[in-house]
């Protein structure tokens, strides 16, 4: 058995509820074997990951205002929604050397964009990245359509240091979830209509046992403790 702590990060309270920009004190840290990992949720799938000096987005978007904040070396992008694909937050966190990988589906936008598909594992800086699916199993905007398809988006495994952060993207629980081994972290979405609630989420990750430790409004944050069986 293996000690996991999950942050399931919903983008909003209850549907139409409005979110707040997290602030630093929204910061967790991990220690690794290779340094410390800094996260924070920034507002709905925006976040920012710090370790070693180097500092990586994924899905940087509206409302966050990323003046201020550490530029990317580093940006990863889940799906072609506006809420994720966000051309303007993206040019307004990078520099001119900053690198962006996205599912290829953000790259027929992103042309600036390096692919990374659902199965494919890249490495970057001390980090492994590894594309895994994201995708909705029965919620959609009507019968016989879906609010995110299979293959589409992705959700991201990242690890460093010997430690794996799980972030999911936009995704129900789906069968790849369940089946994700030796996750330290994980971030995992909960946003009705779109996604799932929190009791499915729980449940995605295999919990045996949670406990609430804290929930805040400014990202909507529910943090479970558990065990996985690797």
């Amino acid at each position: 058995m293996r000690k996991i702590l999950i942050a399931v990060v919903s983008a909003l309270v209850s549907l139409g509820a409005m979110t707040t920009i997290a602030s630093a004190n929204d910061t967790q840290t991990f220690s690794t074997s290779a340094g410390t990992v800094k996260i924070t949720p920034l507002n709905h799938a925006s976040t920012l990951i710090e370790a070693s000096g180097k500092t990586i987005y994924l899905d940087p978007a509206k409302p966050v205002k990323f003046t201020g904040l550490p530029r990317a070396d580093l940006i990863l992008i889940t799906d072609i929604h506006g809420d994720h694909m966000d051309p303007d937050s993206m040019k307004e966190a990078s520099k001119a050397d900053t690198e962006i990988l996205a599912a290829p589906a953000v790259v027929q936008t992103v042309t600036s964009a390096k692919p990374i598909a659902n199965g494919e594992t890249k490495n970057w800086q001390g980090w492994t990245i590894e594309a895994v699916p994201a995708y909705n199993l029965k919620r959609g905007p009507a019968p016989g359509k879906l609010f995110h398809d299979r293959g589409r988006g992705n959700g991201y495994v990242l690890t460093y240091g010997g430690k794996r952060f799980y972030f999911s993207g936009d995704t129900e629980g789906i069968p790849e979830m369940r089946a994700l081994k030796n996750i330290d972290v994980a971030f995992v979405c909960m946003n009705l209509p779109y996604t799932m609630p929190p009791e499915e989420a729980a449940d995605a990750v295999k919990k045996p046992s949670t406990q609430r430790l804290s929930s805040r409004t400014t990202t909507a944050a529910l943090i479970l403790r558990y065990f996985k069986k690797d």
